[in-house]
């Protein structure tokens, strides 16, 4: 069992294969069994598989876990790699840090960061359009291209949230970019139904709140390559209210700018989750924000539900999804003929 094993990514072992592997230490979260003994469930990902490993308090490397084992470092393991219905699996023979010389083994780092499928060039230059050509009120567009131009390199690069949905380089881009282009698409069916709504549905509104929902996430989260983390701030005040505060800064530029416009964008800034127990302090009171909330809600969700479906096992022969995923639930995933 511990002789020398040729090198793989998780992506490349099949189920019950023993072998060597560079794997990045992403998730040590420590809790306990019903008779109160304490063990750490681990996860390990190379770029596209991620595997736990159980790591029980009665086992060899419980110990080392606790006191040596961090996220975000690089380890080499001997282990066995398996599959079951809650996804990959690792059983650890040997693990130590990975060194200088394994770089000769193939030990590549950027090999290890999941990061968006997208190009964030490409996504913040139509990100610029958009608020450009249907932003059509001049303070508010300006206001918005003001803070695009001077958080660009953040916005290009951090992910949209620590877990659960678009957790990765690029994810924040990503998940704005899709919630202005719903956003968008629902203002323009919307328009075209409800004429008569007296004030009249605003476009240019929705598209800069689609914009600039998340903001304060750029002060609420420290971006890092395998997991992003809260900040204090993030963690005492929470993005809703950095990015309300972070848009009244950049608003004091534009004297021009309506009041009246500048209080319904705050308004949608902080209604945008819609309840208290996800963070909004209000719920949407102007149909922009009401638009925005839930165009921003589709995308985290179905987000987390494609990313459930995209991660499923070729060996997986259940019909339905374990709960272990961002939406806690049971996917279903197709009847399953009967031998």
């Amino acid at each position: 069992m511990n002789s020398p094993q040729q090198v793989l990514l998780l992506s490349e072992m099949e189920p019950g294969q023993f072998a060597d592997s560079f794997v990045l230490l992403i998730s040590k979260e420590k809790s306990t069994t019903r008779d109160k003994k304490p063990y750490y469930r681990v996860q390990f990902r190379d770029h596209s598989v991620t595997a736990t490993a159980m790591i029980w308090s009665d086992t060899t490397w419980f110990e080392d876990c606790e006191s040596q084992w961090s996220e975000g470092e690089f380890y080499k393991v001997r282990a066995r790699y398996d599959e079951n219905k809650y996804g990959p699996q690792l059983d650890i023979d040997r693990i130590r840090a990975v060194v200088d010389d394994d770089t000769a083994d193939g030990f590549d780092p950027s090999l290890y960061f999941k990061r968006s499928r997208f190009s964030s060039e490409d996504m913040f230059q139509e990100l610029t359009e958009i608020a450009t050509e249907q932003i059509e009120e001049v303070p508010l567009r300006n206001l918005v291209l003001d803070i695009l131009e001077q958080y660009a390199d953040q916005i290009k690069t951090i992910a949209a949230a620590s877990k659960n949905h678009h957790a990765f380089t690029g994810g924040f881009l990503e998940h704005v970019l899709s919630v202005t282009r719903t956003a968008g698409y629902l203002a323009d069916k919307y328009v075209a139904y409800y004429q008569k709504m007296q004030p009249p549905l605003n476009k240019s509104l929705v598209i800069a709140g689609a914009i600039l929902h998340d903001i304060g996430k750029l002060t609420e989260l420290e971006y890092k390559p395998h997991a992003s983390s809260y900040t204090p701030a993030g963690r005492l005040i929470g993005h809703i209210l950095l990015g309300r505060d972070l848009v009244r800064e950049h608003a004091r530029k534009f004297d021009d700018l309506d009041p009246e416009t500048l209080l319904r964008l705050e308004h949608m800034i902080v209604s945008h989750q819609n309840l208290p127990e996800w963070g909004s302090p209000i719920a949407p009171h102007t149909p922009e924000a009401l638009l925005v909330h839930y165009a921003d809600d589709i995308d985290a969700k179905f987000h987390m539900m494609a990313a459930t479906l995209e991660n499923i096992l070729p060996s997986n022969e259940d019909e339905f999804s374990s709960r272990d995923n961002a939406l806690r639930r049971s996917i279903f995933l197709g009847l399953k003929s009967p031998e």
